[in-house]
């Protein structure tokens, strides 16, 4: 049961180490719910509803440094849905102290109805399906944030603002545009600039102009003619503000609706050298006026001065001043929220005025592609085979009722030893009992190497902790496939038709360069160990397991310590025997060149 709750499904269940303890957590399988039935914000048969509506779909991942707040941004999410957060992490108090990181992705999928004013431009209803995936952030898992880009258009870009651009950020948001994922950019943890640097409105400004820009040029330095477009910018709503911690951010555009009547052409204004005079009530390009007065920034006047002085002001206990902004920005409190103080107030009241769910889901429906739009110029780079043949075509129009054509970018241990084929559907429909053709990554044209004939036995949905079956799949969906695991080792394609080509094996930007030899504690359990071996080479992309013939050394290879620390784990749970860790014997061998 311990083995089946830690692996259900690479977005079915929750996992996290946190470093000082070096504890594994995860979701037991004697409370984890089996049915959606528990989400009461929507049900299955609404979800696979907005399945026949691809323009409505959104799939993203949420990419970011180490501990820069991606998983708390997911929570935010996942409280618009009504499931509570489902992932140890930065969530109170008495938290913030222990540094927890994710080691295995995350994924949600949500059915949301928007608002009228968020909808993007010819959208055919309010009904929008997200497919989320909180990816890990430390460089040992990159192979990780590999698997689970493939399977989404667009990345949700998360950067602290104070810590900056990172080495790892650089990195993911490398890969995504190797992909040509769409990112947009979420600077995170603005509460600190305000509450621990005690920045002024236009040092905070400068902070995340660098920020910005810093994104700015890792995009345009590995853009290729699809992604040399896909700069972000506050002014078009493709960047966003915030805590994610605390539940609360904005974007330019969004900010705009609240101060006039013209927010189009007021968000113009307030990001860049626009200066508010005063005097003459006019915008000016220049930072004094005509009197020598100086004049404040817009971003800085309309945008920051409030939500710095209600975070200060609700934080620090300044009564006065906070109610006054309560009931400037109209925000509704109970009688028992009106009598919290300090920090509890500020997380009450920020959430209220700013939530930060709406802002990410307008983002993504208006900034990211459908798979009908991201299909078209990710095909070419994906599939293998002539593009003009016709599962080609059908890939890049999203047809549901073309060839089947699936990429399973992760394989997943369920119960008594079996495994989910975790992927998405590029093209055609997939359904319980459906013939395919199984292409490995050894698979060539015309061969029958690493090539089977199968039938799934089952489709699911992943969804949090909970998992669902459903009779079937369309294409621009993500999907669990149960039955085929014995002929996919890590990844793999999947069609019907026999003139169809594999889609590109991932590139990972770590190799298994960490090794430690294991063995039995007790001799008596080597089958089982090595039954556990083949089992974990299925379970992590990046993993290596080989057997020395020159010691008879059993090596298992990770990406980095850490990696390395939890693969062992793992593999002590797959094979349920005890294990004993040797340095690896390196032989030394010489020959003679002369005489």
């Amino acid at each position: 049961k311990q083995t089946s709750s830690l692996y259900l499904s690479l977005y079915c269940c929750t996992s996290v180490i946190c470093v000082q303890q070096q504890q594994l957590f995860a979701t037991s399988t004697t409370n984890r719910p089996t049915s959606l039935s528990a989400m009461v914000n929507f049900t299955v048969d609404q979800v696979r509803a907005v399945m026949d509506k691809r323009p409505r779909i959104r799939n993203a991942t949420v990419i970011a440094h180490v501990d820069h707040g991606k998983s708390t941004l997911t929570d935010s999410l996942a409280r618009l849905a009504g499931i509570s957060p489902y992932r140890f992490g930065r969530g109170g108090d008495d938290e913030l102290d222990e540094r927890c990181i994710a080691i295995k992705p995350t994924g949600l999928t949500l059915h949301l109805d928007l608002p009228e004013e968020d909808l993007p431009a010819g959208s055919d209803g309010r009904s929008f399906l997200f497919n989320i995936i909180d990816s890990p952030g430390h460089v040992d898992f990159s192979s990780e944030v590999t698997a689970a880009l493939r399977l989404t258009d667009g990345a949700l870009v998360v950067v602290d603002c104070v810590g900056g651009v990172c080495v790892q950020t650089e990195t993911v948001l490398r890969q995504a545009l190797a992909e040509r994922i769409k990112p947009v950019l979420i600077v995170n943890n603005l509460d600190r600039m305000i509450l621990e640097l005690q920045l002024k409105p236009e040092e905070a400004y400068q902070a995340l102009c660098r920020v910005i820009e810093s994104v700015n040029v890792i995009i345009s330095t590995y853009s290729d003619d699809i992604s040399q477009d896909w700069q972000v910018t506050p002014k078009n709503g493709t960047v966003a503000f915030g805590s994610g911690l605390h539940g609360w951010g904005f974007t330019v555009p969004r900010f705009a609706r609240t101060l006039g009547k013209d927010p189009k052409a007021l968000q113009e204004r307030l990001w860049g050298d626009h200066f508010w005079n005063a005097e003459t009530k006019e915008w000016s390009d220049q930072d004094t006026s005509e009197s020598g007065a100086k004049l404040k920034r817009g971003f800085c006047q309309f945008v920051l001065d409030p939500v710095f002085r209600m975070v200060r002001s609700t934080n620090g206990g300044d009564k006065e001043v906070s109610d006054r902004l309560i009931s400037r920005w109209g925000i509704t409190l109970h009688e028992t929220e009106k009598e919290k103080e300090g920090r509890e107030l500020m997380k009450l009241v920020m959430p209220k005025w700013l939530p930060f769910g709406p802002v990410l889901l307008h983002m993504m429906t208006n900034h990211l592609p459908s798979p009908v739009v991201a299909q078209k110029y990710r095909t070419e780079l994906l599939y293998t085979g002539p593009l003009d043949d016709v599962t080609a075509e059908s890939m890049r129009n999203c047809d549901p009722d073309g060839p089947l054509l699936v990429f399973i970018s992760k394989m997943v241990p369920a119960n008594k030893g079996r495994f989910f084929a975790y992927g998405r559907v590029f093209s055609g429909t997939v359904r319980g009992g459906h013939s395919i053709r199984i292409l490995g990554p050894d698979f060539v044209v015309g061969e029958s190497k690493d090539m089977f004939e199968k039938k799934v036995q089952s489709t699911c949905l992943a969804m949090g902790r909970y998992i669902e079956n459903i009779d079937d799949v369309p294409c621009g969906n993500t999907v669990c496939l149960g039955g085929i695991d014995q002929f996919l080792v890590k990844s793999g394609t999947l069609t019907t038709r026999d003139d169809s080509y594999p889609l590109k094996p991932m590139k990972f930007s770590v190799s298994p360069v960490v090794r430690r030899a294991v063995k039995p504690k007790n001799v008596a359990d080597l089958k089982k160990l090595m039954s556990g071996l083949k089992k974990l080479i299925k379970t992590d992309p990046c993993v290596q397991c080989i057997v020395d013939e020159a010691t008879g050394q059993v090596i298992v290879c990770g990406a980095g310590e850490l990696h390395l620390e939890i693969v062992l784990k793992d593999l002590v749970e797959l094979s349920g025997v005890e294990i004993i860790l040797e340095e690896p014997v390196v032989n030394y061998k010489e020959t003679v060149t002369e005489t």
